[in-house]
Formats: C-alpha cells, sequence, structure tokens
C-alpha cells in the first residue's frame, strides 16, 4: 500500500488495534500493573459515593446490607483512605501508562527506520517525502495515545463494571442485568457507532495533513524559484486551499466528537433515572430493602467512569487507528530488493570484474533495458555513453543491486549479484550518484560518512583529489564549517564534489561514476578526471564512468554506446 496515496484502511479496527497490541508483549507485565492499579483506583472512586449512600442510610436508621457492622466514623475514615488512594492509583496507572507508550515509540521508530532502509532506494524513488516525515513523527506521536490511553482503559472498563454487575447483583439481579446492558451500551456500542462514522474521514485526515506537510516541504525548498518567478501569490492559494480543505474535516471531526459526547451523557442519565425507577418499583413490590434502592441507584450514577473513558477514545480514536495503519503499512511493506545477509564474497580476482548478461529490465510499464550484455574488464576505465534515459544510470544501479533484473544476470567478479552479501557487495563497490545529498554537518563529517573513523588526514587526501581542498580551506572554520540542511551553503558543483572525495574515501576496488562532473567547470572536470584516471593505475582500480558528454569519455580506455 502506498503510504502517501492511501486514504483507505486495508484492515478493520480490530485488526489494527490486535497488531498494534501485539508490540507490547516486552512489556507486558508493566500493561498488567496498569490495568490492575487502573481497576483499584476506579474502585476507589465508585466505593466514596456508595460508602456516602450508607452513611446516609445509618443516619437515617434504615438497615443496611453493607458495611452493617461499621460506625459512621468508621466509614469516613474509609471514604478518607479511599480519596488519597484513588490519587495514588491513578497516577501510578497512568506512569505506567506512559512508560510503555514511551518505550513503544522508541521501538516503532527504530523498526519503521528499519523498514525504511530496507525499502531503500528502489521503493523511496519518487515516494512523498513529506508524507513520510509525517508517518516517522506525528503518527507515530498519535500512537501514544493508543498505547497510554486506550488499552488499559479498554481492560478497565472491563473488569470494573464486571465488578460493579457482581456487586449489584448481591441486591437484585435484574439490577445487575440492567446495569450490564447500560455499560455496554456506553463502553461499546457508542464507540462503534461513531467510530464506523468518523474512521474514513480520520484516515483522510492524517493523509490530507502528510500532504500539507509535503507542500509546505517542497515550497520551503523552492522558494528562491518561488520569489524569482513571482509565484508567491499561486502558493499562497494553493496553501490556503489545503489548510481549508484540513480544517473541514478537523470541524468535521470536531461535531461527531461533540455528536458522541451529547448521546454519551444522554444515555448516562437516562440510565441513571432508569435504574432509579427499576429500583423503585421493586421496593414497591416489597421485592427489595430500601437500601438497595440507595446502594444500587449510586453505585449506577457513580460507576459509568470507566466506560466514558472508552466512549471517549472513539473521538481520537479514528485519527490514532489511521496512524496506525500508515505505521503498520510501512513495517509491513516488501522491499523490492531482498538483502542477502549471508552470501558470497566480492573480490578482485576474476576478469571481467563486472558482467550484464542478457539483462531485460523495466521501471514498472517502462522498459529501459532489452537483452543487454556489456563486460566491464578489470583495472580499466569503461565508459558508458548515451542520451538520457537511454539506461546508462539503470547499469549502475543493477550492478549496486539498488534493483533486481527482470530477466538475465549481473555479476560482479564471475558471482552473480544476488549471491553475494549485501553489505560485501556494497564495501566492493563505490558509487557517486548524480545527485549528492548532503546532511547538516560539518563538510568533514559529510565526506567522513564513506569510511566510518576515517582520519582528518584521510578525509583531506580526498578533498584534494576531488578538486575540493582548496575551497575547504578558504572557509572560516575550513573542514568543521557547517553546510546548513541540504547543504543549502555550497553550489551544486561543490555538493558533487563531496559526492566524489566520499567515493575516494571510500576506496573500493569498483568505483562507478554517474554524470560526476555535470555540475563541474572544465577546469575541475579535467582535475578530477586526471584523479579518477591516476586512482585507477596505482591502486589498480576498475572505473565506470557514465556522461553524455563526449569530453568526459575522453579518459575511458573503453566506451560503450547506448
Amino acid at each position: 500500500m502506498s503510504v502517501e496515496k492511501s486514504v483507505k484502511k486495508r484492515r478493520s479496527a480490530v485488526k489494527i488495534m490486535g497488531q498494534l497490541i501485539g508490540l507490547v508483549a516486552p512489556l507486558l507485565h508493566i500493561m498488567l500493573l496498569a490495568i490492575v492499579l487502573g481497576v483499584l483506583g476506579y474502585l476507589c472512586a465508585i466505593f466514596l459515593t456508595i460508602l456516602a449512600g450508607q452513611v446516609l442510610l445509618k443516619g437515617l436508621g434504615e438497615p443496611v446490607m453493607l458495611f452493617s457492622d461499621m460506625s459512621i466514623k468508621t466509614l469516613f475514615i474509609i471514604m478518607g483512605t479511599a480519596a488519597v488512594m484513588r490519587g495514588v492509583l491513578h497516577y501510578a496507572e497512568q506512569y505506567c501508562n506512559h512508560f510503555i507508550a514511551f518505550k513503544l515509540l522508541a521501538i516503532i521508530r527504530h523498526k519503521v527506520f528499519a523498514a525504511l532502509r530496507r525499502l531503500c532506494p528502489a521503493k523511496l524513488e519518487g515516494r512523498d517525502k513529506g508524507n513520510l516525515i509525517s508517518v516517522i513523527t506525528t503518527d507515530i506521536e498519535l500512537l501514544e495515545v493508543f498505547y497510554a490511553h486506550t488499552i488499559s482503559p479498554i481492560m478497565i472498563a472491563l473488569l470494573t463494571s464486571a465488578i460493579m454487575v457482581i456487586f449489584m447483583g448481591r441486591y437484585s439481579p435484574a439490577a445487575a442485568v440492567y446495569a450490564a446492558a447500560a455499560y455496554i451500551i456506553v463502553g461499546i456500542f457508542i464507540p462503534l457507532w461513531n467510530g464506523k462514522r468518523g474512521g474514513q474521514t480520520g484516515m483522510e485526515f492524517r493523509t490530507s495533513f502528510g500532504e500539507l506537510n509535503s507542500f509546505v516541504l517542497s515550497a520551503l525548498r523552492g522558494l528562491s524559484e518561488t520569489i524569482q518567478y513571482g509565484m508567491g501569490k499561486e502558493k499562497r492559494h494553493e496553501m490556503q486551499e489545503r489548510s481549508e480543505k484540513l480544517g473541514k474535516m478537523q470541524r468535521k471531526l470536531s461535531r461527531l466528537e461533540g455528536t458522541q459526547r451529547a448521546v454519551t451523557n444522554f444515555v448516562i442519565l437516562l440510565a441513571s433515572f432508569g435504574m432509579l425507577f427499576l429500583m423503585g418499583e421493586m421496593y414497591c413490590q416489597g421485592e427489595i430493602g430500601f437500601d438497595a434502592v440507595i446502594t444500587c441507584t449510586v453505585a449506577m450514577m457513580g460507576s459509568f467512569g470507566p466506560v466514558v473513558a472508552l466512549a471517549s477514545l472513539s473521538n481520537n480514536l479514528n485519527q490514532t487507528l489511521a496512524s496506525g495503519e500508515r505505521v503498520l503499512s510501512v513495517l509491513e511493506e516488501n522491499p523490492v530488493v531482498e538483502e542477502v545477509a549471508e552470501g558470497e564474497t566480492a573480490d578482485r580476482k576474476n576478469e571481467p570484474i563486472a558482467a550484464l548478461r542478457n539483462v531485460t529490465f523495466a521501471y514498472e510499464n517502462e522498459n529501459i533495458l532489452k537483452n543487454f550484455s556489456m563486460e566491464i574488464k578489470k583495472g580499466k576505465i569503461t565508459g558508458l555513453h548515451g542520451a538520457s534515459g537511454c539506461g546508462k544510470s539503470t547499469i549502475l544501479k543493477l550492478l549496486m543491486r539498488f534493483w533486481d533484473a527482470d530477466s538475465g544476470e549481473v555479476e560482479i567478479s564471475g558471482k552473480n549479484v544476488k549471491e553475494i552479501s549485501t553489505k560485501k557487495l556494497r564495501d566492493f563497490e563505490s558509487f557517486v550518484t548524480q545527485e549528492t545529498d548532503i546532511f547538516h554537518d560539518t563538510i568533514a563529517a559529510n565526506i567522513g560518512i564513506a569510511k566510518i573513523g576515517a582520519t582528518r588526514e584521510e578525509i583531506m587526501a580526498a578533498a584534494k583529489k576531488a578538486s575540493l581542498h582548496d575551497f575547504i580551506m578558504s572557509l572560516p572554520d575550513g573542514y568543521d564549517t557547517q553546510v546548513g540542511e541540504l547543504g543549502d551553503t555550497l553550489s551544486g558543483g561543490e555538493k558533487q564534489r563531496i559526492g566524489i572525495a566520499r567515493a575516494f574515501l571510500h576506496d573500493a576496488p569498483l568505483l562507478l561514476m554517474d554524470e560526476p562532473t555535470s555540475n563541474l567547470d572544465s577546469l575541475n572536470e579535467g582535475v578530477i578526471l586526471k584523479a579518477v584516471k591516476e586512482e585507477g593505475k596505482d591502486k589498480n582500480k576498475t572505473v565506470v564512468l557514465v556522461s553524455h558528454r563526449k569530453s568526459t569519455m575522453g579518459v575511458a580506455d573503453e566506451v560503450v554506446e547506448l
């Protein structure tokens, strides 16, 4: 399911909740403790009113079934203790629930990042980044409502209601049946009814929220172009339209919430007076005593707390379940290419060092390569030349195993890439892409990601080969200069040279370069191509150089025309 395009839930609310609850397994003991504390806390609150009724009956001189041997003074002491314990137990319950929630949110974020890494790069090419950011941030954050305020309240409501039904059943079986029916209506029927009304709106709201994030992110990145071409009015109008659309959905959800609360309060009021009427009728017929009338009515009025909390869940639960669906969809999405954990090792010994044999490949319905074959000779620079869209970049991605060929074989050192350990394959290759991603960090750190634990000397040596060292040294902080978000303080050519420096630092036997000089002037292009040629000779490296420029192909030992 596409994260950014889906506005319909694939599965039912019960299934989503079941899968989310499955993540609680490592913290189940804390969850059980929270449930026990919550039940005891609600019972303290409920029995405060029941004990007050017993005090009233004793004051009137009426016989009572409950606490008949206790004095009014003792009942007041118990009430005071129950009031204090209610606060203590509620705090402890909330502490346990929030501990579980925030612990699980960290676990889920880790799982989502791991899933995105598994899906990279094939499944994430062209994916709406703003929506992914929404999943990682706000959607996961909304799951806090589920873990802290949904799972245990459901169990607390069930257990507390069962205890109260048994308690009222001691006075009258009819009262027990009536109370059970009222609890079911308030705690189950009303939330299900409200959830059915707002489920689709909740999913649409979360999706639209993600789309708004994407639009804002895109607008900020393209702010210069917007100003340059006078598109500010149009962008502002689109922002307003999107915001108004989101606002309409929010208002609709608020109306649903208001309706649900009104219906819940009406049913509670009706049920409370209904219990009084039922008990009064049975008292008039001599079936129960006066203490049963007061106790059951007071118990009915004071015991709706847990099921009201359950009914209120449906207000936010629509958005929470929509968020859960989006998060679970990312976790369950299958990658285009499955990584090989244990496999063969790539080495320099075989000739050719890489090859494509009768390879056919298409992006969905767009055919790129058909029965294509080529060999990449060890220690040579092989150029791939041709017009845009002819498959040059695709060949490099197949060699990196970012994608798998539809048919035919892609080989590295005589072995099918599908049989080589993915980590060892990536260690064997350096890949310079057309667009270099720059992280919000120092220049040294941005180059250093190519080799964990690289020394400053190694980073500087790589920068010199990429014709970048002199530029870096001209900056106020040199290699410790912060490059800003997405490298916005750097030019396109400077970003590209950082990508090339990474490749030199990675120091792999097979160097794949996709349009490495497209953003460079002729002087820097010449310096870098010279460095590539020397790197190949000095370290016996194999280079595959992709370019649509004829001048770039001058450094190649062999050129393949596509």
